[in-house]
């Protein structure tokens, strides 16, 4: 939803960069309207359910569904420099930005057991 509360429908493609730090790679979006999001939601397809909030610099995803209560934080960032300089907040309990496991394609294809023995791995509960 954007601040006036009106939900955006967006087709993205990520493609990680081979470069230090968290830098964003390529991204490739195209904006959808309802009725042409209403025609990807009816393909069969791996679903991942969640709420992204915007508090620059990150994007704070809340899940829903079968990963209730995982909460990522993305900051994406343009060079190795800009990420480094990057004060993390006390909130953030790990880092698992080289964890390919935590993408967006992978969590879609995961259980939630398999989430939680991730998670297990960082001392963290699901």
């Amino acid at each position: 939803m954007d601040s006036g509360g009106l939900a955006t429908f967006k087709l993205t493609q990520k493609i990680p960069s081979k470069g230090a730090g968290a830098q964003q790679g390529w991204l490739t979006t195209m904006y959808l309207d309802a009725e042409e999001f209403q025609v990807f939601a009816g393909l069969p397809a791996k679903q991942l359910h969640k709420t992204r909030f915007s508090v620059p610099p990150f994007g704070i995803d809340f899940f829903e569904g079968p990963l209730g209560g995982l909460i990522l934080a993305e900051a994406e960032f343009e060079s190795a420099i800009e990420a480094e300089s990057l004060i993390r907040s006390p909130y953030i309990v790990r880092e698992v930005s080289e964890d390919s496991r935590f993408t967006g394609g992978r969590l879609a294809q995961a259980s939630r057991q398999e989430v939680q023995n991730w998670l297990a791995e960082y001392g963290v509960e699901l």
